[in-house]
């Protein structure tokens, strides 16, 4: 049978390669269905503003109705139950702010997301800041558009790396119809969701952005999201001002992750259903924007952010705090307690209050130096957004885009990257990276899976130690090293307990010394303040302890017994490792892929192992042919940790994994020919 099949495909090559050379170009193919991505993000985009426009007037009757305090809390209730019923029934990953799904599914489902995600987000996001919570519009949009292209991918049987891109270009069109602004979408895309800058990706992602955008004018307007004034860099004095601002920067978008991680924790603890929590959450937020008149702190607070950075600026320095202030508590009730939203506009006003705060505050004690309080407010939009993503350049070219000037440039470029800097150092995860590190997953600046974290040390370590006592003398040291050939030794005092580690290089170095043939390990070993790896952390971790002294081995011991070696961990160890790690990826590709193919057309993608002395052992697929079913294709043959492909002449042993696809209604005649004994 396989043979037969293997035969008319070989008849057919021909034709196929005929039909291959009509086919249009990869990357035309790629090109074209962005273009699709960004106009449909863009249409998803003008229905979202729209819906939370009817949504928004609809809470404002309400609020005729019953009265405004009453209005707004019961709305707010009703629809934190509503969302929280959405999201719990039927799609989870609607919950929060959108953006660290979609870096997950790319990062461990081949940007794999569920074709309803996209409605419900839409559905469950609209109600949340239609109703006055505090979350931005811009998260939704970008898991929406991420949602799309990888559905169209899915349906056109693209490949992991091509819908991983379709995903990015959602996530480029969504920022773009946002904020009007097509390049800080294509940066924001390559920047944090793929985190890499190639050419492959570029194209792609800048024709989707650039095409939301454009449908974004059309339906809505050719203006983007604020009206940036022009502010020049009045004067050098200013940079210092302005390097003040990302220093504080920092520390407001730490405070903002923290804070809004340990509120969700909170509400994730509690056991009670996700529809109370989030109704909580709302009515929590709406009591906080009572708490000024006006309501700044409810929503997106868009219209707070173009008082701050207009010409005319003129709000307190008291109300700029309390804003803040009560922005970071409204903002982290809504979203911590699971309602769905994007934390890039509440970023951007706390941001603004922060530098608005600081101009107001320079240009009273240096009133010729800090002329316009405005460009602090604008510097600090993208200072905390960047700190808080760790996104630099997507802050200071959205900032860009919006003013079109370059004037403010250098201390915009100044205060993002210290701010940036700053906050990687005081908090290594981002505003995004945290919900999934929380989760147990482990992204290499955001993006790329560390390979190593699915490994322990204690799978990569060598048990076979050799250590070396106290008090063995230097001839004894050196044959030992000969006898070894080993670099290292772990050191033990008399009672096997790890003191210190001794190297060739002290041994060397001793060599030199007139008192050399007195010397014992004790006198040239490093003691004290040692580097150890510890059996059960992950391998990431003991191998950035390798790299901080340029060690290329380390004792591993336990937590429970710090004293006793138990194996040492090599560099040799940590390749081996990385091919473990690289055969694991591959597996569990190969697993989910063979779950995606299960129950099409009513086949079966399985997978049997060739017993000891089954009566397939030693025949060919040639010869077991005969006893297949019509309806059945042998796919592979896993032998040894290698993929082979099995032809007529492949002769099956004990252990193979083969790969079959096979009619429901044979599975049992496969295995019988495949297993039987």
């Amino acid at each position: 049978m396989t043979v037969r099949v293997a035969h008319e495909k070989r008849k057919g090559s021909w034709m196929r390669r005929y039909f291959d050379q009509l086919q249009p170009p990869d990357s035309l193919v790629l090109v074209t269905v962005a273009l699709f991505v960004g106009a449909g993000t863009g249409l998803g985009a003008v229905i979202f503003i729209w819906l939370l426009r009817q949504i928004s007037a609809l809470s404002l009757k309400i609020q005729d109705w019953l009265g405004a305090v009453v209005g707004l809390v019961l709305f707010m209730a009703v629809a934190g139950l509503i969302v929280g019923y959405l999201i719990d029934r039927f799609a989870s990953e609607a919950k929060g702010h959108g953006v660290p799904e979609v870096m997950e599914a790319i990062a461990l489902h081949n940007g794999r997301i569920r074709p309803r995600v996209a409605a419900f987000k839409v559905l469950a996001s609209s109600l949340t800041i239609g109703a006055g919570g505090s979350a931005g519009r811009e998260g939704p949009i970008v898991q929406v558009g991420s949602a799309l292209g990888s559905t169209l991918g899915q349906v056109l049987h693209f490949s992991a790396e091509r819908i991983q891109t379709l995903v990015a270009c959602g996530a480029a069109a969504g920022i773009a119809a946002t904020f009007n602004a097509p390049i800080a979408g294509a940066l924001f895309a390559l920047e944090v969701i793929l985190g890499k800058f190639t050419t492959r990706y570029f194209g792609a992602v800048v024709i989707s952005s650039v095409t939301a955008s454009i449908v974004g004018r059309a339906f809505l307007s050719d203006r983007p999201a604020f009206t940036v004034p022009a502010y020049p860099l009045s004067h050098l004095g200013e940079l210092p001002i302005y390097i003040a601002l990302g220093i504080l920067s920092a520390f407001v978008a730490v405070l903002f992750i923290r804070v809004l991680y340990g509120m969700e924790g909170f509400f994730d603890r509690k056991p009670i259903p996700l529809i109370y929590k989030t109704a909580i959450g709302m009515v929590l937020t709406a009591i906080v924007g009572l708490l000024l008149p006006g309501r700044q702190a409810l929503g997106p607070g868009l219209e707070f952010i173009g008082e701050t950075i207009a010409d005319d600026f003129a709000l307190p320095l008291g109300l700029m705090a309390i804003l803040l202030l009560l922005k970071l508590l409204a903002t982290v009730f809504t979203l911590g307690s699971g309602n769905s939203g994007g934390v890039f506009a509440p970023g951007l006003f706390m941001g603004a209050a922060l530098g608005g705060m600081v101009g107001s505050v320079a240009h009273t004690l240096w009133p010729t130096v800090a002329v316009n309080p405005g460009a602090y407010a604008i510097v600090g939009m993208a200072a905390v957004f960047a700190a808080a993503a760790r996104a630099p350049i997507t802050a200071i070219l959205i900032v860009f885009e919006m003013s079109n000037d370059y004037k403010l440039i250098l201390p915009l470029m100044l205060a993002t990257v210290i701010s940036t800097l700053l906050a990687e150092h005081i908090f290594s995860e981002s505003i995004y990276t945290l919900k999934l590190k929380l989760k147990g997953i482990s992204l290499k600046r955001g993006r790329d899976l560390d390979l190593m974290q699915g490994l322990t040390v204690g799978e990569a370590m060598t048990r076979d130690v050799y250590v070396v006592p106290l008090d063995m003398s230097m001839k004894q040291l050196g044959d030992y090293l000969q006898e070894t050939h080993s670099h290292s030794f772990p050191v033990v005092n008399e009672a096997s307990q790890l003191v210190g580690m001794v190297s060739v290089r002290d041994y060397e170095k001793a060599l030199g010394r007139q008192d050399c043939d007195q010397l014992t390990v004790q006198d040239i070993a490093t003691m004290g303040n040692l580097l150890v790896a510890y059996e059960n952390e992950p391998l990431s971790e003991a191998i950035q302890r390798l790299a901080v002294r340029g060690v290329n081995k380390l004792p591993v011991v336990t937590q429970d017994n710090p004293d006793q070696v138990v194996g040492v961990i090599r560099r040799r160890n940590i390749i081996k490792a990385y091919n473990i790690a690289l055969a694991r990826r591959a597996r569990g590709q190969f697993d989910q892929d063979a779950a995606r193919l299960r129950h099409i057309d009513h086949t079966e993608f399985m997978e049997f192992t060739i017993p000891l002395h089954g009566r397939a052992v030693g025949k060919t697929i040639a010869s077991l042919a005969p006893n297949l079913p019509h309806d059945c294709v042998l796919v592979s043959v896993r032998r040894q940790g290698k993929i082979l492909i099995p032809h007529g002449d492949t002769a099956l042993q004990p252990g193979d994994l083969v790969n079959v696809f096979v009619c429901e209604d044979d599975e049992e005649k496969v295995r019988q020919c495949l297993m039987g004994e």
